[in-house]
């Protein structure tokens, strides 16, 4: 089955001429030499982004899911490539309905009629991992709910093991013949895409994803009126079947159909900026996979003009300090104080601590300059992006994994901006909310919210302060005499040898005395004369 697979795969690799490619970057003649001989004799006139499309596309879903993923890493791949990549459709043929029907019932332990009401045979969405079914629940509080129910597609995991290890060989070979291969670190590349599909075949993470997303934009987040989330139903979920509630809304890509329902198309490109950042910067928990096939706007009752969130198999992730420094970052780009991002690439440890400040911030200045004080329209985040990854490449800049899925998510909002109002400028938008926000992270209201955190840490610890102080004394009291019997032992070994040390030095001394005031001894006269 591998043989065949990698003889597919080269096959296809083949036709589109990507031996070609791969000769450009290979360090060894004789392995240039090698490619270039098995390389296909027609002639390929197609630019190279729209061939490596092309051949993915070929080899299957899972390759197209890791072109998908290839497209977010414009650290590691030329412009063109990666705007080519970008364009591949996860849209497969769906499995038969009686195969999805015998999976959701051997997986929940129930019968379909035992559960549903209804259930539509023709699934609504097809994808590389899972489709879609729409029902409605049979029993309990939440009967008579449409819901959209989830399942996996079967024997995903053994084929995914399958090219997995096949791409984890050619990963390794293309690090140790390629001169671009400790760049482009085709390892790590790899080892991102196996978390990233292994976390997709276990549904319960993306049911988890969901809860926590729609709990950070529920009424009491103060945020509930920007975002709506599909309520998960856990007693119809489980690692390969999932059921949430059914969404109703207009695709955000059907900019017509919005203006005749009358939604404010700048309110909703201002809202999906402050969602944006309100994950990133509130929460630390991102929706990663935010193109305009995942997000809906609501076109009645409450949901009206909101926006609807779908599939939520990809969240990134953001630390407290890479809040902080993100913030900060965003901050001195907008007020265009180069010399502070690059300070902060600094002391972030992103760039070497070598690095000249000037030499980056002129690069940094360079990058981004060009771009103030236009529209959105007029700006391409794509191309500044890229640009500063090319200068990143220069100065050794460290891509963090967290930040490429952040980069991804941004790029899609750009992409939602420039449909729903091209003159929205991002800039001005972004940063009131950082402002405030890095206000109620730094000044006294992130003081006083500290302390508040704090508060419940202190009232357990406070009111044992006595014992464990005094715990604290006794052990280093008992250190202390440990220590004290140490050096008493090592100082009485130490006199010991001193005194042997002094005898012998006595000795030799009387010795040598003895040895030159032997003669005059001899020869002396009266009580001194020897017979």
């Amino acid at each position: 089955m591998k043989i065949r697979r990698l003889a597919r795969i080269l096959l296809v690799a083949r036709r589109y001429g990507l031996f070609l490619l791969a000769a450009d970057s290979i360090r060894y003649p004789w392995a240039k030499w090698l490619l270039r001989l098995v390389s296909s004799s027609k002639s390929v006139d197609a630019p190279r982004g729209e061939r490596m499309r092309r051949a993915l596309e070929d080899l299957g879903p899972l390759f197209v899911k890791f072109g998908q993923l290839l497209s977010t890493r414009r650290d590691l791949l030329p412009e063109d490539v990666a705007d080519e990549l970008a364009k591949l459709q996860d849209q497969v043929p769906p499995f038969s309905s009686s195969e999805s029907r015998r999976l959701i019932e051997l997986s929940l332990g129930r019968r379909i009629e035992d559960m549903f009401t209804e259930f539509q045979d023709e699934p609504v969405a097809s994808a590389s991992i899972a489709q879609v079914h729409f029902a409605v629940i049979k029993h309990g509080p939440k009967a008579g709910q449409p819901v959209a129910i989830k399942v996996l597609r079967p024997g995903m995991s053994t084929v995914i093991d399958k090219d997995l290890a096949l791409m984890r060989t050619g990963a390794n070979l293309l690090e140790k013949v390629s001169a671009d291969g400790k760049r482009l670190r085709p390892r790590e590349v790899v080892q991102e895409f196996d978390k990233y599909l292994h976390d997709e075949l276990d549904l319960m993470f993306e049911a988890a994803n969901a809860s926590q997303l729609r709990r950070n934009f529920s009424a009491a987040s103060g945020s509930g009126h920007l975002l709506r989330v599909p309520e998960m139903y856990w007693d119809y979920c489980c690692s390969s079947v999932i059921t949430m509630e059914r969404m109703h809304g207009i695709p955000i890509s059907q900019i017509d159909r919005l203006r005749e329902r009358g939604v404010d198309l700048k309110k909703l490109s201002r809202d999906g900026v402050e969602i944006f950042f309100t994950q990133v910067f509130r929460d630390g928990f991102f929706h990663a996979d935010m193109h305009p096939g995942n997000i809906y706007v609501g076109e009645s009752g409450p949901d009206f003009g909101r926006y609807i969130a779908l599939d939520f198999g990809i969240v990134g992730t953001l630390t407290d300090v890479d809040k902080q420094y993100l913030a900060q970052n965003f901050l001195a780009f907008f007020r265009q104080d180069y010399k502070r991002v690059a300070e902060l690439h600094v002391q972030s440890g992103w760039v070497p601590k070598s690095t000249r400040i000037d030499e980056l911030e002129s690069a940094i200045r360079a990058c981004i300059e060009p771009y103030f004080d236009k529209p959105l329209k007029d700006i391409s985040l794509g191309n500044v992006l890229m640009r500063l990854f090319q200068a990143s490449r220069r100065f050794n800049v460290e891509i963090q994994p967290q930040l490429v899925l952040l980069q991804k998510t941004l790029l899609n909002v750009e992409g939602l901006g420039r449909q729903l109002d091209p003159e929205l400028d991002l800039w001005k938008t972004a940063k009131p909310f950082l402002e405030n926000w890095m206000n109620q992270q730094i000044g006294l209201k992130g003081f006083q919210t500290s302390l508040q955190w704090e508060a419940a840490q202190w009232s357990q610890i406070l009111p044992a302060l006595p014992r464990l102080l005094h715990q604290s004394l006794t052990q280093n009291n008992g250190r202390v005499d440990m220590q004290i019997e140490q050096l008493a032992k090592q100082q009485r070994r130490l006199n010991r040898a001193l005194f042997w040390m002094v005898l012998m030095l006595a000795l030799l001394f009387g010795i040598v005395s003895l040895d030159l005031l032997w003669p005059v001894l001899a020869g002396a006269p009266g009580p001194f004369k020897v017979f």
